[in-house]
């Protein structure tokens, strides 16, 4: 028989550091394999969410072992055990009673994961690892780096053999995990000739990026068609609508002979039409 929802209740109460969720997830008790199985089967073919519930409660301890082992990483380890209890949750979802398994050994899996998704996310401001065999070297290279210092090639081919990956990707990883984040742009006020070396200081942007340059244009793009508005203005209804569906007409540009049937005049007059148009306009701009 499972343990009363009473006894379940501390989980859920509020708490106001991480000492006291610690405190609080070993008071709740740990199920028996008679009682996880009658929880899991209450899920699983009824969808018992109260089952789900003390299901998560009772291995919310276990969770936070495992996020404790990657306070290395800098990360709060409230966030790791947040992530954790995420997988926790995906695992209770997907566990198989009549697997023969318990839920501790299917579980750690998931929540492994999503902790290590967490840490790869968040360890740097640029994510530092993409690729699955990234991702698999991120945690591997990374502890063997703390015995070994810098690999030689000797210990890069061993652990691309352990790891099942190329050399290649031992050594870029190697220089990604030794690389910190930098500020784009140091302090100025700085007398160190390491703030030349800021990346601001030598990468550049696209050439439309600078803020006072894109200001400068807009101003002029705005004068220019300001300008254009006017001198249209000064011009005769016909010389103006020639002048637009010649030039300013965004979709199909009307021909001569197009605006000669319109007008109903020869092609050639509409041409003079537009010529003296144009004249005027470069004036009335200058």
């Amino acid at each position: 028989m499972t343990a009363p929802v009473a006894q379940y209740e501390l989980a859920l109460a509020p708490i106001s550091n991480l000492s006291s969720y610690t405190s609080l997830v070993h008071k709740t008790p740990v199920l028996t394999a008679e009682e996880e199985y009658e929880l899991a089967t209450r899920l699983q073919q009824d969808g018992d969410l109260e089952a789900a519930q003390r299901l998560v409660l009772s291995h919310l301890r276990f969770v936070a072992r495992i996020a404790k082992g990657y306070s290395g990483y800098g990360l709060p380890v409230a966030d790791l055990i947040q992530e954790g209890n995420i997988g926790l949750m995906k695992a209770v979802k997907r566990f198989d009673p009549e697997k023969g398994v318990r839920l501790v050994s299917f579980a750690v899996h998931w929540i492994r994961a999503e902790i290590h998704e967490y840490v790869i996310r968040n360890w740097r401001i640029v994510k530092i690892a993409t690729t699955k065999a990234q991702r698999k070297l991120f945690f591997n290279l990374r502890s063997a780096k703390k015995r070994l210092g810098w690999l030689n090639q000797e210990e890069v081919e061993a652990v691309a053999e352990d790891l099942g990956v190329t050399p290649g990707n031992v050594l870029d990883m190697e220089r990604r995990l030794a690389q910190p984040d930098t500020s784009f742009d140091l302090p100025t006020d700085v007398d160190d000739d390491d703030n030349h070396f800021s990346p601001s200081a030598y990468i550049s942007g696209p050439e439309n990026s600078d803020p006072s340059l894109l200001l400068e244009h807009d101003d002029f793009s705005n004068h220019q068609h300001q300008k254009l508005s006017n001198a249209l203005a000064n011009l005769d209804e016909r010389s103006r609508d020639i002048v637009s569906q010649r030039w300013l007409n965004d979709d199909k540009k009307a021909t001569l002979h197009n605006l000669a049937d319109q007008y109903h005049v020869s092609a050639e007059r509409i041409r003079q039409i537009e010529n003296n148009a144009m004249k005027k306009l470069k004036t009335f701009m200058a």
